[in-house]
């Protein structure tokens, strides 16, 4: 079962799922290290069920909300409509469905270890943002749990910061950081019988002309 198909089943309960495996603050420091203001325009990539949408839209954003599994956008829609502040759209990490520099941020929470090609997906990131805007990427450090491979079809097992950060420069960001969301993963859970403890960073970048 590929991921696609691993997230279509477990959109229902994927609320309670993903606040076992990661607390609010990840989101909130996402927020704050893209200093976001309210009226502009942001695309919640590997939206989810609304994790990021959720606190962007309570701060008086515009939301795009892209996911590649349609039952995922089916529950987006079904708590928060869609039209007015958000709208959803079903695509891939490899072509969003977003036009050239149509947002003024991008955020993409623990989906980065789910795409084959991280480098290239960062770029297409890139892509949409509007000059000054802001990339803001929350995932996993690098890390040795073979069961996330398994249990949620992770193709990536964490990332080393430096790539991170290395992939955010390439791709023609400038005011580069990767930093620690000083929260982990799975802390408080007993994930599949494996007691699982994963740091989590959050990397930012702008774009410039």
């Amino acid at each position: 079962m590929e991921s696609k198909k691993y997230f279509d089943k477990v959109a229902k309960d994927w609320d309670i799922m993903r606040s076992e495996f990661f607390p609010e603050r990840v989101r909130e420091r996402a927020y704050s290290v893209a200093e976001i203001e309210a009226g502009k325009k942001a695309a919640d990539i590997g939206a989810g069920t609304g994790f990021v949408t959720e606190g962007l839209i309570k701060r008086g954003l515009k939301v795009v909300a892209v996911d590649q599994s349609l039952e995922m956008i089916n529950e987006i829609k079904e708590k928060f409509g869609d039209k007015g502040e958000i709208k959803c759209r079903q695509g891939i990490a490899e072509e969003l469905p977003l036009e050239d520099e149509e947002v003024d941020y991008v955020f993409a929470n623990m989906f980065l270890h789910h795409v084959e090609n991280p480098a290239k997906v960062i770029n297409e990131m890139v892509r949409v943002l509007k000059i000054d805007g802001k990339l803001v990427i929350t995932d996993l450090d690098e890390h040795n749990f073979e069961i996330l491979r398994k249990e949620q079809y992770d193709r990536w097992m964490g990332f080393d910061r430096k790539d991170i950060a290395k992939w955010f420069i390439e791709a023609g960001l400038n005011e580069v950081k990767v930093d620690s969301v000083e929260s982990n993963c799975c802390t408080a859970t007993d994930c599949n019988s494996e007691n699982i403890s994963i740091s989590i960073f959050v990397a930012s970048g702008m774009k410039s002309r």
